[in-house]
C-alpha cells in the first residue's frame, strides 16, 4: 500500500493521480454501488489540505529558482560571481549587531533563555546578525524582482472554503475587514509561539485589511494543563486585555498553575478580584471545549491552524505562504466590488 508521504511525493513530482468522475462506481456491496462522490465528499478538507501542501512545496521551490536566476543575471551584468554580488549588496551593507540590541533581545526573551553567560549573548548576536543579513538579502532580491518581468504559470489548487465562526472570539483589526484570519491555537505549543513573528509581519503589511481572530485549541494529550491557560485568557478578555494576556502567556514558560496565571494577570494590570473569581470558578471551561469541538469538526489536527476567509493553512508556515492567500483574497474582494458596481 502506498503511504501518505509516498503519495505526496509522487504528486509533487508531477505524477498525476487517476481522476474519478463523481458518479463513478468504485465498489459494490451486494449490487449496491459506492460512488466516487461518497468516498471523496467526507475527505474534501483532507484532500484539499494535501493539494495545498503540494502546491506550497512547488511554489516555494519555484520562488527559490526565480531568485537564483535573478541573482545570476545581475552577477553576469556586473561581471562578478553571485557570492561577490551578495557580498557587495548584502554583507557589506549590514551593520554589526550592537550590544544594546543584544540586551534588548535578552530582556524581551529572558523567560525562555537559560543563563546569562557570554556564550548565550554570542548566540543572540549570531541570531540577530543572521536576521539582519536575511532582511537585507530579501530587500535586494525584491529590488531585482521589481525590475524584472516575472510570469508565474504554476496554477494553485481549486479553492475550498469552510464556514468558520468568529462570533464571540477575541480579535484584532476592523470587524468588517475584507480578510478574516481565524487561528486555532494552543498557548503551550512551541509552533504557535514561533508563528507570532509571522503574524506580526502580516499585521504590519496588511494593517486594517485583515481581522485576526483567536480560537482555543489546547491539546491536552500533548500539553497537559494548557486548557487552563485558555480559560485564564478568556477571563482577561472580560476586562478588555486579551491580547496583552495572550502575549504574556506566550512569553512565559509553558507551565500550568493557578499561581502562574494569576501572576500574569497582575503583570497585565487586571482587576484581580474579578480575574480570580472568573478563573477559580471555571467559567470558561465549556467555552474552551466548544472551540476544541469546532476545530475537530473543521478537521484541525494540530496547532497552529489558520482559516483565511475559510481557506485552511496548517502549521507555522512561512510569511509568503500566508501572503499569497491574503493577496489572492484581497484581489477577489476588489474584483467582487468592481463587479457589483
Amino acid at each position: 500500500m502506498i503511504c501518505f508521504w509516498t503519495l505526496l511525493l509522487l504528486v509533487a513530482l508531477g505524477f498525476p493521480l487517476a481522476a474519478q468522475a463523481a458518479g463513478d462506481t468504485l465498489a459494490e456491496v451486494d449490487g449496491v454501488a459506492i460512488t466516487s462522490e461518497e468516498l471523496e465528499k467526507p475527505l474534501a478538507a483532507q484532500l484539499s489540505k494535501l493539494e495545498e501542501q503540494i502546491y506550497n512545496l512547488k511554489r516555494q521551490r519555484l520562488e527559490t529558482l526565480i531568485n537564483e536566476k535573478l541573482l545570476a543575471k545581475e552577477a553576469v551584468k556586473r561581471n562578478i560571481s553571485v557570492p561577490a554580488l551578495l557580498d557587495a549588496e548584502v554583507t557589506s551593507k549590514v551593520g554589526l549587531v550592537t550590544e544594546q540590541e543584544i540586551e534588548n533581545f535578552y530582556q524581551a526573551n529572558k523567560a525562555q533563555i537559560k543563563g546569562e553567560d557570554p556564550q548565550v549573548r554570542e548566540k543572540i548576536r549570531g541570531y540577530l546578525q543572521n536576521q539582519k543579513l536575511q532582511a537585507r538579502r530579501e530587500t535586494f532580491i525584491q529590488s531585482l524582482r521589481s525590475q524584472a518581468k516575472i510570469v508565474v504559470n504554476l496554477k494553485p489548487p481549486p479553492v475550498l472554503r469552510v464556514a468558520v465562526s468568529a462570533e464571540g472570539a477575541p480579535f484584532k483589526g476592523p470587524a468588517k475587514a475584507p480578510v478574516t484570519i481565524v487561528e486555532f491555537s494552543d498557548f503551550h505549543c512551541p509552533f504557535c509561539r514561533s508563528v507570532l513573528s509571522t503574524l506580526a509581519q502580516i499585521e504590519s503589511r496588511y494593517g486594517d485589511k485583515i481581522k485576526l481572530v483567536f480560537r482555543d485549541f489546547p491539546i491536552e494529550s500533548i500539553h497537559p494543563g494548557a486548557s487552563k491557560a485558555h480559560e485564564a485568557a478568556r477571563c482577561a478578555n472580560e476586562q478588555g486585555k486579551f491580547w496583552a494576556y495572550h502575549d504574556k502567556v506566550f512569553a512565559s514558560p509553558p507551565k500550568s498553575s493557578p499561581e502562574i496565571f494569576k501572576g500574569l494577570a497582575k503583570e497585565v494590570g487586571l482587576d484581580m478580584t474579578g480575574f480570580e473569581s472568573c478563573f477559580d470558578s471555571g467559567k470558561y471551561q465549556a467555552a474552551v471545549k466548544k472551540d476544541i469541538d469546532e476545530g475537530n469538526r473543521l478537521g484541525v489536527s494540530g496547532t497552529p491552524a489558520f482559516f483565511i476567509n475559510g481557506r485552511l493553512i496548517s502549521g507555522a508556515q512561512p510569511f509568503d505562504v500566508f501572503a499569497r492567500v491574503i493577496d489572492d483574497e484581497l484581489s477577489r474582494s476588489v474584483a467582487a466590488q468592481s463587479g457589483s458596481r
